[in-house]
């Protein structure tokens, strides 16, 4: 009945140009836009290339309630045409269909061509601003599963709780390398290695805009932050970054050549700066690299207000004027203004100076309206409530429990203390043992995370989940175990940077009292990047890397310590031994690692043993068998080492993945096909450069030397001729 309405609604406000073509959805989406451009004015165009945050227009004019005043959002769209938006705090999806239709209703009202607004959202991990929405574990946590299936899963879950609310374009995945554990936003990437990146966030882009059961409607994704933005010298999160341009074809062109290739719809702009130049102003990062060499035809929005941070943050521009040349010049599609309304004058002013061509204008709308017509907006504009159920489903949040076990990564495990018995006498202390918040991070019901009071009662902490799995709880000191939850509490961006990678003092002194009692320690590490425990680790009996599993993280970290869960995770990153220094796994010979942990550790409660690695022609196989008396799953990772380059090369690179289940005593062969790119690099331009010589292939401790001649595989270091 709703989405008859829906239909009704938009006929009655569209039936005055029924008879335009650009309307007619049975014409290509070329045809359509070619119409609608040729009948906008110069107001309406930049318009459209234009995106404000919600609180421009909600009744506090702060990020904190989810609602639309009419005398505030109508001159919006009616003098400056807007045709974006975004953001918001947790609401009911009761709340957010009210609004969203509130705000298409207002939108096609004052719109003289009835184009519909596109709404903008940071559901990174989830609907992670839906009440009662499913709550993913933080990106960096779906790595350390290193299995696609959850970028998958996540892809299509946020798709089917966020299209009805009208949230149909989502500002994920990000696809920055955690190459520097100071940066605050480690937890939103899938790691240090870009094949995680690459693989993680095309399945989780292609899952999310091609989601069949969200029809009418389509959502589309982002790729993020684009390019180089983790880079950062500081560690600070929006700060400048030198990056060879080798380097950055190596290691951070790959993930958006693959998002390009599964087909995302836009790109997100790095807000910091490669090499002196910002990315909102480099043409050769936004025309040449990203249209022209790695054929991107979507929109290209900037981050928060970063047009004006060319003036106030960079300096590159004396105005607002100079700076929104040099990004529109540069590439730039849409400008998140945010909190300003002055870039369509300003852009207009440029325009009819004849310092702007019109015909750039055009290029930057017919990208947008294109996005428009593929997402159905103009046919199905409104939400609807038809499918509200699917919110917080329990299949859905089935998934979101499933991934959050896969990624709890055990690091230390003295004298098989783990699995715990159900009957010991546990103590469990700690700050983020007792709350919410913590299991979740940033970007969680808010963009510094929510209160513990918004937190769903569903959602446990680590204490109580531990006291549903331990009936035996009790003081440290009447304690046989004692459990310390240590970590971060939640930040977003720039709140999150510091200074030190080691925990807080009063952290510390958590773990410094829990040795005094003479008991074995278990440490559970909730962390968004490795911070460092300044020995403690040393010094206990049992680790675990829990990160941030989200809502149903708590009961899956219980699961680990009582054996209901076998530990499968492997660490995405290298965790560092100390606080000034670090290096990712693929470093060069010259350069030692003093990883703590390095990529890829991860225990079990059960062994597996690799055997019988063969190879032909380019395809290699290994058998993997469970030698141990427990079921497991089992990420098997597959590295290729250049032995001698013309330039250093890393001492080594993860290829391929996989993840397996095998039972006690089942085994499993498994293939990596080698590819010309696996076996080569790119130079400074990102030209594929393939030099004859040996490679050493390794997968899980078995190792085979391998001559490759123009990306193929020749012989052996046993005189085979493949």
């Amino acid at each position: 009945m709703k989405r008859l309405s829906n239909i009704l609604l938009l006929f009655f406000l569209t039936v005055p140009v029924l008879a335009q073509p650009y309307l007619d959805p049975g014409r290509s989406v070329s045809e359509r836009v070619d119409d609608l451009l040729s009948r906008m004015t110069l107001e309406e165009k930049i318009g459209q290339m234009t995106q404000v945050n919600f609180t421009l227009y909600n009744s506090t004019g702060r990020q904190d309630k989810v609602d639309l005043i009419p005398e505030k959002f109508i001159p919006l769209v009616r003098d400056h045409k807007i045709g974006s938006f975004l953001n918001g705090v947790a609401a009911t999806p009761e709340v957010w269909e009210r609004y969203s239709r509130q705000l298409q209703e207002l939108n096609l009202k004052h719109s003289r061509l009835k184009i519909p607004l596109i709404y903008g959202m940071d559901h990174v991990h989830g609907t992670n601003y839906v009440t009662g929405g499913t709550i993913f574990p933080q990106p960096l946590n779906l790595a350390a599963t290193f299995n696609d299936k959850w970028g998958r899963e996540m892809g299509r879950v946020t798709a089917r709780e966020a299209a009805d609310l009208g949230h149909h374009w989502i500002f994920a995945p990000i696809l920055d390398l955690a190459v520097n554990p100071y940066w605050p936003r480690v937890y939103e990437t899938f790691g240090e290695e870009p094949l995680l990146a690459q693989r993680m966030g095309s399945a989780f882009i292609k899952a999310l805009e091609a989601e069949p059961s969200i029809a009418p409607y389509k959502v589309a994704a982002t790729a993020k932050h684009y390019l180089g933005y983790s880079g950062s010298d500081s560690g600070w999160d929006r700060t400048p970054a030198q990056i060879p341009q080798q380097y950055l074809h190596e290691f951070f062109v790959p993930a958006f050549r693959s998002a390009v290739e599964a087909g995302v719809d836009t790109v997100m702009i790095n807000s910091a700066e490669i090499n002196g130049i910002p990315t909102h102003a480099n043409p050769r990062l936004l025309n040449q690299l990203l249209r022209e060499e790695l054929g991107f035809d979507g929109v290209a929005v900037t981050d928060w207000e970063d047009i004006l941070y060319l003036v106030s943050r960079h300096k590159v521009a004396h105005d607002e004027k100079e700076a929104t040349r040099m990004a529109i010049e540069a590439g730039v599609d849409m400008s998140m203004t945010a909190l300003t309304t002055t870039f369509p004058s300003v852009l207009k002013g440029l325009v009819e100076e004849g310092t702007i061509s019109e015909e750039r204008i055009d290029t930057s709308v017919r990208r947008i309206l294109s996005l428009k017509f593929r997402l159905g907006l103009f046919e199905n504009p409104f939400p609807s409530t038809d499918r509200f159920e699917r919110i917080g489903a329990p299949e859905h949040r089935k998934m979101a429990q499933t991934a959050a076990e896969e990624s709890l990564v055990l690091l230390k495990n003295e004298d098989q203390l783990l699995p715990l018995q159900r009957e010991i006498k546990l103590a469990v202390v700690g700050p983020n043992a007792f709350t919410k918040r913590d299991v979740s991070g940033g970007w969680t019901l808010n963009h510094q995370g929510g209160r513990e009071e918004d937190y769903p009662a569903r959602v446990k902490t680590v204490a109580h989940a531990l006291k549903v799995e331990f009936p035996n709880l009790v003081k440290a000191e009447e304690a046989e175990v004692i459990v310390a939850v240590v970590g971060e509490h939640p930040y977003a961006e720039g709140s999150g940077n510091i200074q030190d990678l080691t925990l807080p003092k009063q952290q510390l002194e958590v773990l410094k009292s829990a040795f005094t009692y003479g008991k074995p320690v278990v440490i559970v590490h909730m962390s968004g990047r490795p911070r460092l425990l300044e020995g403690f680790d040393e010094k206990a009996e049992g680790l675990l890397w829990a990160g941030l599993p989200g809502f149903e993280g708590a009961p899956a970290i219980a699961g680990v310590l009582s054996g209901r869960i076998n530990p499968s995770g492997r660490l995405p990153f290298s965790y560092p031994s100390a606080p000034g220094h670090f290096l990712p796994y693929h470093h060069k010979p010259q350069e030692k690692s003093t990883a703590a942990y390095p990529f890829g550790h991860g225990l079990s409660y059960t062994n597996f043993a690799a055997s019988a690695l063969e190879i032909s022609e380019n395809t290699a196989s290994v058998t993997i068998t469970n030698t141990g008396k427990v079921p497991g799953r089992h990420s098997v990772l597959w590295f290729l080492q250049d032995e001698v380059g013309r330039i250093t090369r890393p001492v080594k690179r993860l290829r391929d993945y996989q993840s397996i289940w095998l039972d006690p005593g089942q085994s499993e062969r498994l293939e990596y096909t080698i590819t010309s790119r696996d076996l080569g690099y790119p130079d400074r331009e990102g030209k594929l450069v393939l030099e004859e010589g040996w490679h050493t292939l390794s997968v899980e401790g078995q190792k085979i030397r391998i001559f490759q001649r123009d990306g193929r595989v020749i012989r052996t270091d046993k005189g085979e001729a493949l």
